[in-house]
């Protein structure tokens, strides 16, 4: 594996240990989840590397799973990936007609079902990095 897919992997499974240590705190589920959509996004981005192509610039995990789709279907939910893509500003960005800094916070049930989600991310995208 090149050195900067291995860069990658690291810090998307640091994301997943620090999830796991706050997964059940319900004060922490906005955290959580932001850490679930950044783990995803920087397995899919190894796995684009891996691809020989340069990952883009960019948060939106539908993209870049439509990208890692030009050349393999991993059969991820696109409906799930979609929620969890829209934690990454949800999560992390307050708004004016919001009035508490829990305005939308994913549940620990939610959470704790894209923590689930991230780990089976992070089997297939390891098997095809190994594959490829």
């Amino acid at each position: 594996m090149k050195k900067q897919v291995e860069a990658w992997v690291k810090f998307a499974q640091k994301d997943l240990l620090a999830v796991y240590e706050i997964v059940e705190k319900p004060d922490l589920t906005g955290v959580a989840a932001f850490l679930c959509q950044q783990a995803i996004e920087k397995f899919f981005k190894a796995l684009i590397m891996k691809f020989g192509k340069p990952p883009a610039r960019t948060h939106n995990l539908l993209t870049l799973y439509g990208t890692i789709k030009e050349v393999t279907d991993l059969g991820f939910n696109e409906d799930l990936l979609a929620q969890v893509n829209d934690i990454y500003l949800e999560s992390r960005y307050p708004c004016d007609n919001r009035l508490s800094d829990d305005w939308l916070m994913p549940t620990v049930e939610q959470v704790k079902d894209f923590f689930s989600f991230v780990n089976k991310v992070e089997i297939k995208v390891m098997e095809e990095l190994k594959r490829t």
